[in-house]
């Protein structure tokens, strides 16, 4: 049975510090070009801006619309239950608008 090892791997000629100096030397040289391009300002890229999306504006329109009209109708339904509920006990005679007199 052969076992693989990662130094098998290798090309021949190469050693394992070889290539781990050369990664940090890459690594390195890397970080290096990042930090140059971001202490230049006018070197960094901006996003371009696109214009509206008429598709996506009315799909938010629509679902921002459905919103305050739901919440608007339970607004209403519970202010018509409030008022159907007082005519009903008035009706019933469990209250009265009049003043009691002591």
């Amino acid at each position: 049975m052969i076992l693989f090892s990662s130094a098998l791997c290798l090309r021949p000629g190469t050693n394992r510090e070889g290539v781990k100096k050369k990664k940090e030397k890459r690594f390195a040289s890397e970080h290096q070009v990042e930090k140059k391009d971001l202490m230049a300002a006018h070197k960094i890229a901006h996003a371009t801006l696109k214009g509206p999306s008429v598709v996506k504006e009315i799909c938010i329109g629509l679902t921002l619309g459905l919103f305050a009209g739901s919440l608007w109708k339970m607004h209403h339904w519970n202010e018509q239950r409030k008022t159907r509920a007082f005519y009903d006990m008035l009706e019933k005679g469990e209250i009265s608008v009049v003043v009691a007199e002591e």
